[in-house]
């Protein structure tokens, strides 16, 4: 074996692989040093992450070259430095160094917005094509970008040829058996390490973004692909499910309520109410809304006079909790009043239609249903899911066939109503307009209207219409300030049509602004405002610590309505102080927070219990566990799931 030869040929390859391990090791230093004040670094820290860094970077990095070492591998001797081997050479690897070059560099915007290496969020992301599109190019110079990256490759090219790699590669033959045996070793070396290598080994530490920077990006996005959705059973921990159905349904039974059944498995409760009202209900779910954005909770910046102003004078629950850190977990928690459970949101699984929902509720009342969305609702599902539980949608079409798929009617908000749009959908005020107009119909019939509104404007790239508020285009605090301003002209607007004094306004966040901290769940990130608007009743505060699951059962209380649910969501007025309890998670750790103690379960089928401390906003590990708050944590996640899996949370929809 002519050892030379077959180091030549595959030289190009070579230099490959070290550059991508050299460069792999620059984008974690930089990244570290972007979080540098959120590590808790030491000698053994910085081992760990680069060392099993580096690692996972051998694996990426050999399975970049796949195709090019099985090129080189395969082409006949005869070939090798004729004008086929030349062209193929220089587009296989142009096409390769464009993708990593660029992985590289989306990994900073991300994990600036994210504090993550590519996860759930990048495979979502990657299917809705034009809106990610879209947002990279009014967010970043994406022209400027490509221009850059194709800059990078001629310069890496240039430099190749200047020392000779590509004419030695092109010049040497080694025999085809020899060629073999080097792919035979590769092939090996590759399949071995990704047989041994799991994200999960990178998560050593108690430290999130220490975990997050001993990964690999590329790495990470695919073990995202491959486990979109996490079945309970198998990878978190359970109680004997008679056992944890008993927990759950002692939780959820309020004093003047009775169980529908005697069957073990059915959590259905009549709830009864006298003298009921049936106002008409706008629900806005406000983007990205973060509580300490608002006066209530110590900000100064002026960025929420409108919000602040409604909830002075509505029902303001300054205690609530989202149940995750996406706008589908935000629609789960509000349509399904349930606990968010492993991996995808209910919203973006299939078999999600004709579940028990507020749908199911409002139908029963005679409510007209409209969801209303700016962007194109195929995003996320949306539609799909809206439309299953029997929603009316209102979105933009953007042409996509599947978008229509949907079991109810789709209207298309046109282009002569609307007066600004970026990636994400129109602008606040135009969703607004399309809320008044609906509204202004559907008032003139005999039924009252239920809106979902679900607004995009407080979402990058930060841009909204010119000449409204006082701050510069493209920061978050500018969108807050202008979502606001929105919401303000809205409710102005809506207090001149006369339908308004029967109309009750919800006002929620889907999730916060960014949820990444030092641990897997942030508490503080998930603290969202909520309000309840021109409801016949005095203005409240309440503290009561509560989750976003519990708005809608709380609302149909203020109506006094008689129904049967199967919510896993409460009526807070009716909550005793040993009720209170918030429901938190991202896609693979899940977590209840009641009073100070925050237990957590992940999918190692792992139980940690933190002091949560809402002064300083920390949270500490806590050696003695409860044992009543950890068995009620399983049971809540471990029934919720459990019940979507096999079909229990599924109604027949009453038309």
């Amino acid at each position: 074996m002519n050892l030379k030869l077959l180091y030549n040929r595959y030289l190009v390859a070579i230099y490959f692989f070290i550059g991508y391990i050299v460069l792999s090791t620059i984008v974690r230093t930089i990244l570290a040093t972007m979080s540098i004040d959120k590590l808790e670094l030491s000698i053994y820290s910085v081992f760990k992450i680069f060392g099993k860094g580096f690692i996972f970077d051998i694996a990426v990095g050999l399975s970049f070259l796949f195709i090019y070492i099985v090129y080189l591998t395969l082409l006949p001797s005869s070939w090798i430095g004729k004008k086929i081997d030349i062209i193929t050479n220089y587009s296989i690897l142009s096409l390769s160094f464009f993708v990593v070059l660029f992985s590289f560099f989306a990994e900073f915007p991300f994990w600036d917005e994210f504090n993550t290496r590519f996860n759930f969020i990048a495979v979502d992301y990657l299917i809705y094509t034009y809106e990610v599109i879209e947002n990279i190019n009014q967010s970043y110079p994406l022209p400027i970008i490509i221009l850059v990256l194709l800059s990078c490759i001629l310069i890496i090219f240039y430099l190749l040829n200047k020392n000779e790699i590509f004419k030695t590669a092109f010049s040497s033959k080694p025999k085809f058996s020899n060629r073999i045996a080097i792919l035979f070793v590769y092939l090996l070396l590759v399949v071995s390490l990704f047989s041994i290598l799991d994200n999960k080994k990178a998560e050593w530490s108690s430290n999130t973004y220490e975990n997050e920077l001993s990964k690999n990006g590329v790495f990470s996005f695919f073990a995202a692909f491959r486990s979109n959705e996490l079945d309970y059973d198998l990878f978190y921990p359970k109680l004997d499910k008679k056992l944890a159905y008993k927990i759950v349904k002692s939780n959820l039974l309020a004093s003047d309520e009775n169980f529908s059944s005697t069957n073990y498995d059915d959590i259905s409760r009549y709830i009864y109410g006298t003298k009921e009202v049936k106002p008409n209900i706008i629900l806005i779910c406000i983007e990205s809304f973060s509580a300490d954005y608002l006066k209530e909770f110590g900000n100064s910046e002026n960025l929420t006079t409108n919000v602040n102003q409604l909830a002075n004078e509505g029902v303001f629950f300054k205690n609530m909790y989202a149940t995750g850190t996406r706008t589908v977990r935000g629609m789960e928690a509000l349509t399904l009043c349930v606990p968010p459970t492993p991996g995808n949101s209910i919203v973006r699984r299939q078999s999600n239609n004709s579940l028990f929902s507020i749908a199911t509720v409002l139908k029963q009342k005679g409510y007209q249903l409209d969801f209303i969305y700016g962007g194109d609702g195929y995003f996320d599902n949306m539609n799909t899911f809206f439309g299953g539980q029997g929603f009316n949608i209102i979105d933009r079409d953007r042409g996509n066939p599947l978008s229509d798929e949907i079991s109810t009617t789709r209207t298309t908000i046109p282009d002569s109503e609307v007066t600004f749009e970026n990636a994400w959908g129109i602008c606040d005020e135009d969703i607004y307009k399309q809320s008044l107009k609906k509204a202004d119909l559907e008032s003139n019939s005999n039924q009252p209207f239920f809106q979902f509104i679900m607004t995009t404007s407080n979402h990058k790239p930060y841009s909204f219409p010119n000449n409204k508020i006082d701050l510069k285009q493209g920061t978050r605090e500018a969108a807050v300030k202008y979502t606001d301003f929105a919401l303000g002209q809205f409710i102005k607007q809506a207090k001149t049509k006369k339908w308004f004094s029967n109309t009750v306004f919800v006002i929620v966040a889907d999730h916060c602004a960014s949820s990444a901290g030092k641990w897997e769940i942030n508490v503080d990130k998930h603290h969202i405002p909520a309000i309840i608007y021109n409801l016949n009743t005095k203005n409240q505060k309440i503290d009561k610590l509560v989750s976003q699951i519990d708005l809608i059962p709380t609302l149909f209380g203020y109506f006094n309505w008689n129904y049967t649910s199967s919510f896993f969501g409460k009526d807070i007025s009716k909550m005793k102080t040993s009720d209170e309890r918030a429901f938190l998670g991202n896609y693979r750790t899940l977590g209840l927070l009641e009073g100070t103690t925050f237990t957590e379960i992940n999918d190692r089928k792992k139980v940690n219990q933190y002091q949560w401390n809402s002064n300083n906003k920390t949270l500490e590990l806590q050696h003695f566990r409860n044992n009543s708050l950890k068995n009620k944590t399983i049971s809540y996640y471990q029934i919720a799931s459990e019940r979507f899996k096999n079909g229990k949370m599924k109604v027949k929809l009453i038309n």
